[in-house]
């Protein structure tokens, strides 16, 4: 899988299907969006690499500070605001990751899908409710404040 370091300005890594049916994952960024092959977790572990942890790492200490413990929003460089939480079970297939800082509102489509407009006017439809996103950007809230108010950048 070839990868591409995920920067500030990485909004969403959104899982996908390509046109024969494997897995892809689509980055959004500010200015653009590229694809990658393979799933979106991968690249987040490989940006938790990038930073010095890894994933498994990141779940574990913010369990331990948060006692969140399932879909755990994860600080990828928490000195660039960079804080992603996951959409599913970071081990199931379709899981997504999007970026707390970029998140400008949050719209509820129907019972099974909302939308995320972002700070820069783009969006996306998620195929998860809303009362679940909404949760999972106030986990990522705490652990953002918790995070801020031991000053580190683990």
């Amino acid at each position: 899988m070839q990868m591409r370091e995920i920067t500030p300005y990485t909004m969403a890594i959104l899982s996908d299907k390509d046109e024969n049916g494997k897995n892809i994952t689509r980055i959004l960024e500010d200015e653009v969006e590229y694809v990658l092959k393979g799933r979106p977790t991968k690249v987040i572990e490989y940006a938790c690499a990038y930073f010095g942890s890894d994933l498994k790492g990141r779940q574990n200490g913010i369990k331990s500070i948060s006692h969140i413990t399932h879909k755990t929003p994860i600080p990828i460089d928490p000195r660039n605001k960079m804080y992603f939480f996951p959409t599913k079970s970071p081990s199931h297939e379709s899981c997504s990751w999007i970026s707390h800082t970029h998140i400008e509102d949050v719209k509820r489509i129907d019972s099974k899908s909302t939308e995320i407009l972002f700070k820069n006017g783009r969006s996306i439809t998620l195929d998860i409710s809303h009362g679940i996103v909404i949760n999972q950007i106030q986990r990522t809230a705490h652990i953002r404040y918790l995070m801020d108010e031991r000053g580190s950048a683990f």
